[in-house]
């Protein structure tokens, strides 16, 4: 017995699945055109995807240029490289010739020469300590020659001549107090004991020492200021 089959059943592998269709839905005769149908409908026999259709490679996957923009190298070709350049070896070392000078020969600071004197820095420094009034010329000819800028220099000047304003000074009231006694011992030890502490400053200074007298840094220091060196 044949199942019974609905308008609706359209199988393929049917194949009165046409025939079906035209008698329910009622088939146009045959080789008749397609008429216009007024209205909302569109006309079916020219569709706005005939043109698509007609031209098939429209909706191709790819397209062929004609006149590409440039080509790509082939695998199959190797590059084309630059010519390397010949190696140069480098030249032989060879070490420079006198880039060193040889460092200046250290000059001890006695050895240096005062600025306004031209005296070494020893001789200069030992001259205003000298006994018997030598050392108090001396002094007083280096505040008035030796810049500022020598301060060892203008400083044992200065305490020089304090040294020896102190001693004559003291010596004085010594020999008034010779004059009233009448006895010149209390000068003439005095006199031996200066003689000495000028000799024992002028060894140390010659020995490079640090000779400072306290009691006389005021009075080298006003002497210092007031004698200006000549410019």
């Amino acid at each position: 017995m044949e199942t019974k089959r609905s308008k609706y059943d359209t199988n393929p592998l049917d194949g009165d699945v046409a025939k079906r269709a035209d008698d329910d839905w009622g088939a146009a005769p045959s080789g008749a055109p397609t008429e216009e149908v007024k209205g909302a409908t569109c006309d079916i026999g020219r569709t706005a995807n005939e043109a698509a259709r007609l031209d098939s490679a429209a909706d191709a996957p790819t397209r062929r240029f004609e006149d590409p923009q440039g080509s790509y190298p082939s695998v199959f070709i190797p590059p084309a490289y630059p010519t390397p350049r010949t190696y140069q070896p480098p030249a032989p070392y060879q070490p420079a010739q006198n880039v060193y000078a040889p460092p200046p020969i250290a000059q001890k600071p006695g050895e240096r020469t005062v600025s306004g004197i031209g005296l070494p820095a020893k001789w200069a420094m030992i001259l205003p300590y000298c006994p018997f009034y030598i050392g108090a010329v001396a002094a007083v000819v280096e505040l008035f020659l030796i810049p500022r800028s020598e301060v060892r220099a203008r400083f044992h000047a200065a305490q020089g001549l304090a040294l020896h304003l102190a001693i004559i000074v003291i010596g004085f009231l010594f020999s008034m107090l010779s004059l009233i006694t009448g006895s010149s011992i209390g000068s003439n030890i005095f006199s031996v004991g200066a003689t000495a502490v000028l000799v024992i400053s002028m060894i140390r200074v010659w020995r490079g020492e640090a000779h400072h007298i306290a009691p006389l840094s005021e009075a080298a220091n006003w002497l210092d200021d007031r004698i200006k060196p000549r410019k």
